[in-house]
């Protein structure tokens, strides 16, 4: 009975659940000299068996001989099971199903590109798996109906669905998609690919000891909030004397990152003019809650330390 309950169950799976994987790309095979992100599956005497994740998991191998530029002595030191990495593909046999890769030949900035390349594509899977899902299509008569072509369009199927966020007609316009299937992909695009804002900060240590220290500081501080625009504010903590930090938020790095550094340009000007100095411990980057939190943090804890300070003084004078 328990058998027969588990076949009802696989019977009564959805068809265009079975077998819904896909790969990435149009052509079932990557062309050699590609670079492709692979996850190691088997470590043998031979090199590495590993998967094409982008290409639905088929099958290809890192030979020893491609491993590393310097003698090996240890294999499992240079590659391990469960790991992702970047090769370029040196051989491809459609025929046998073969794919010889190299992981010696890739450069750090071959990685980068890659890692880039597939972070994006990996995204427009998801929405994709989102949307077979929701409408009951296979993913890849999806892929078929318009994406692999949104590819051939504008260079990557995400930018595509970052385009079609404020111009979905010029994207999708030209294709035969029903009302469910254009709602569905545009509300999952809205959901994972409207931009959110960056947080940019800037630590600086800002002191003056003439006469007129503190209007210069003043003066200098106000000089960097001048730097602000209509899309972008800065602003101007105290954490403790004489360190500061300058905060904004962006929708685009560099364009934050180009604000604050202005700002910073404007406080230097400043504050050396009036016999002050300007120390940029951190230029202003991209910064994480996590950053946020230790922040705060370290305010707070400074912030205690200054009322058990205080706290002393008045225990002295009674």
């Amino acid at each position: 009975m328990a058998s027969d309950s588990k076949q009802d169950d696989i019977d009564e799976r959805p068809s265009h659940l079975e077998n819904n994987n896909c790969r990435m790309y149009e052509n079932p095979y990557p062309e050699v000299d590609d670079f492709v992100l692979v996850q190691v599956k088997h470590v043998a005497e031979m090199g590495a068996y590993v998967e094409l994740l982008e290409y639905n998991n088929i099958e290809g191998m890192i030979l020893l001989s491609e491993l590393s530029r310097r003698r090996i002595r240890s294999i499992n030191k240079l590659i391990r099971v469960g790991r992702q990495e970047v090769v370029v593909v040196l051989r491809v046999d459609k025929d046998k199903g073969y794919i010889d890769l190299s992981k010696r030949r890739v450069s750090p900035e071959d990685i980068q590109k890659c890692e880039e390349k597939f972070n994006k594509s990996k995204q427009v899977h998801s929405i994709m798996r989102n949307v077979s899902e929701i409408c009951k299509i296979r993913q890849e008569e999806l892929y078929k109906m318009f994406c692999w072509d949104l590819y051939k369009r504008f260079g990557h199927a995400e930018d595509a669905f970052k385009l079609a966020l404020t111009e979905p007609d010029k994207v999708l316009g030209k294709y035969n998609l029903s009302n469910e299937v254009r709602d569905a992909l545009l509300k999952q695009v809205a959901r994972r690919l409207t931009p959110q804002a960056i947080k940019i900060r800037a630590d600086l240590e800002l002191s003056c000891f003439t006469y007129d220290g503190i209007d210069a500081i003043k003066a200098a501080l106000k000089a960097g909030e001048s730097a602000s625009t209509d899309d972008m504010h800065v602003k101007i903590k105290l954490v403790a004397p004489p360190l500061y930090v300058m905060m904004t938020t962006a929708m685009d790095k560099d364009a934050g990152i180009a604000m604050l550094t202005k700002a910073c340009e404007n406080i230097g000007a400043i504050i050396k003019s009036k016999g002050g100095d300007l120390n940029i411990k951190n230029p202003p980057r991209a910064v994480t809650e996590r950053d946020d939190r230790l922040l705060n943090l370290l305010m707070e804890s400074l912030e205690k330390q200054n009322m058990e300070v205080a706290g002393d003084d008045d225990a002295e004078e009674d």
